[in-house]
């Protein structure tokens, strides 16, 4: 699977839960610790039955861009397939939008953002 893997996504809530990564992927996903710099972390209420039945949970976290400096959510970077990706992007809700982004460490990765803010530009960061 690692030498398909193609994709790098960045998760800062429930696609880091087990159950979701095998409801979603099939497998567990092998992922290292990063930082989503520029962004705070809000709550979503989610009202799609099924993603609530596999995550457990009625309210998903959801990050939007701040200006505050100093900002930032941490979560894990997972290298997947853009199989697998399409997965994720079906796993997500609507409130949602799969933007790339630049995490302080310097990868860049997909990550899931709160559509109802414009994208950012990463080319020039």
């Amino acid at each position: 699977m690692k030498d398909e893997a193609t994709e790098q996504l960045f998760s800062y809530g429930t696609l880091q839960l087990p159950a979701v990564q095998v409801a979603t992927f099939g497998r567990l996903l092998d992922g290292h610790p990063d930082r989503l710099p520029g962004y705070r972390l809000e709550q979503l209420a989610i009202r799609d039955a099924a993603v609530v039945a596999t995550s457990g949970k009625t309210h998903h976290p959801i990050v939007s861009p701040s200006a505050t400096p100093g900002d930032g959510v941490d979560g894990a970077v997972f290298a997947i397939t853009p199989a697998e990706l399409a997965h994720a992007d079906a796993y997500e809700v609507d409130d949602y939008r799969r933007d790339r982004v630049v995490l302080a460490s310097g990868v860049r990765a997909w990550a899931y953002v709160d559509a109802r803010h414009a994208p950012r530009d990463v080319t020039k960061d």
